[in-house]
């Protein structure tokens, strides 16, 4: 289906929307044919994503907001997202010469603010922030594995355990994780006991001044950056903690169709 329209920077290009098209959902076969653009809901996503707009003010030359509205959350709760992501992430680790299962990873987490909205929220003490945390775990490139979004009260330990049990059957090769001295004492033995994973803390040096890369925990915190770009991510506007995983997906999901298209590899 053609797109008659001005493009936007976030559109996904012919070359990225090849690279996407064979993983998305099927048509229904029972009903009526589908007769939504695919493309334009992707692209009234991205838009919205990028720029943070609200819901009922994505522009008019786009679909529907109820549209597009109805499909992200379909795909959310049927997890076609998480999907989207694995599958395009298996095939940039291939692109970069990897197995498309990661042996190690990093685990760290972000405290965001959130807004009037209301849902699931809380204070955490040490950033001062009253908002969620998500707790995420991404390869040695970057690439999200898992994210999963809390109240920001709940510890950095706490949260991991409730990640590290959600995906534990999810990579067959893992074997190591990096971590923070946040991640210290207790987790470690029951991240060997539940999961069979080696945790290793990463720890700052005594003689470290100011902001000092450390090595491997960098790795994490250049990919909060790349969410960050997403004006959707720099906040938590979502009522629902599962929207707000789902939106982190969906800005790894045009990172890496850029990625297979050998574009930029950032929001540029």
């Amino acid at each position: 289906m053609l797109i008659r329209r001005k493009p936007y920077p976030t559109d996904l290009t012919d070359a990225q929307w090849e690279v996407l098209k064979p993983h998305l959902p099927a048509p229904n076969k029972r009903g009526a044919p589908r007769t939504v653009n695919l493309r334009e809901i992707i692209n009234a996503l991205l838009y919205l994503a990028r720029t943070g707009c609200q819901w009922r003010m994505l522009p008019h030359d786009l679909p529907p907001w109820q549209t597009v509205y109805e499909y992200f959350k379909k795909w959310r709760d049927d997890g076609t997202w998480e999907r989207l992501n694995r599958e395009l992430r298996i095939k940039v680790r291939e692109l970069e010469g990897r197995d498309g299962e990661p042996s190690a990873a990093i685990m760290d987490s972000q405290s965001v603010k959130t807004t009037e909205m209301g849902g699931e929220r809380g204070y955490d003490a040490g950033k001062k922030v009253n908002g969620r945390k998500r707790h995420t775990l991404v390869d040695t490139q970057g690439w999200v594995l898992a994210v999963l979004v809390l109240s920001a009260a709940i510890q950095d330990r706490d949260g991991a355990k409730q990640l590290l049990d959600k995906v534990k059957t999810y990579f067959p090769r893992l074997a190591l994780i990096w971590a923070d001295g946040a991640y210290a004492g207790t987790l470690i033995e029951w991240v060997k006991q539940r999961c069979g994973w080696l945790l290793e803390i990463v720890k700052r040096t005594d003689q470290a001044k100011g902001f000092v890369p450390l090595a491997r925990r960098w790795v994490v915190e250049r990919t909060f950056g790349w969410l960050n770009r997403s004006r959707r991510l720099s906040k938590d506007y979502e009522r629902m903690t599962a929207s707000r995983e789902a939106f982190v997906y969906l800005a790894m999901i045009h990172l890496m169709t850029k990625r297979l298209t050998r574009q930029q590899t950032c929001f540029g």
